[in-house]
């Protein structure tokens, strides 16, 4: 609230000087998320120009470092809802369609691996895995992130361990396969 004779500081300048030290926090926050440098520079753009927009208003907001990797989130998984539309609608003009498979999976994984694996699922299951497992948000916080409910952000995020799963199992093994059942009776599961 202004008052007569009191003029409110410009929060422009304050931006400006926490920008040196942000900008490499908001990018090394996003590359590993999006694994490409040309999104992870755009969407810490983006993050930057929402920054200067949101000062602009009253009362601006605090601004500090967690402040812009919060908006970065948001940026980035905007740009994932964005991303999905956009599959969604290639989806019905293709006539395809993703399966579910169940989930339970302790495995110690690769981080290498599992970011290039993370990079070839569809955006929605990359955005889901990434605010629950890499953000480590509680899932009622990955539903508001995506603008999904709880149940179906439970239920988008089974499907995106399972491709997950299947994708790494793709990815680590792919000449271990067997052609046929190698001296186990039909029908034993171990």
């Amino acid at each position: 609230m202004n008052h007569p004779g009191h003029l409110q500081p410009d929060p422009g300048p304050a931006l400006l000087d926490l920008y040196d030290t942000a900008l490499p926090q908001v990018y090394g926050y996003l590359l590993p998320r999006c694994g490409r440098r040309a999104l992870a520079e755009d969407l810490t753009a983006e993050t930057f120009l929402a920054a200067v927009e949101a000062v602009r208003k009253e009362p601006p907001p605090a601004l500090t470092v967690a402040w812009l990797v919060g908006v970065a989130r948001h940026k980035l998984a905007d740009h994932w809802r964005r991303v999905a539309r956009e599959e969604r609608s290639l989806q019905v003009l293709d006539g395809g369609a993703r399966e579910a498979t169940e989930d339970p999976w302790d495995e110690r994984l690769d981080a290498l691996l599992a970011r290039e694996v993370l990079g070839t699922l569809s955006p929605q299951h990359q955005a889901a895995l990434t605010l629950r497992y890499l953000d480590g948000l509680p899932v009622p916080q990955v539903a508001e992130h995506l603008g999904r409910t709880f149940q179906a952000t439970e239920a988008l995020l089974v499907r995106a361990r399972a491709a997950f799963r299947k994708a790494y199992t793709d990815h680590r093994s792919p000449r271990r396969r067997p052609s046929g059942p190698r001296g186990r009776k039909e029908g034993h599961d171990d």
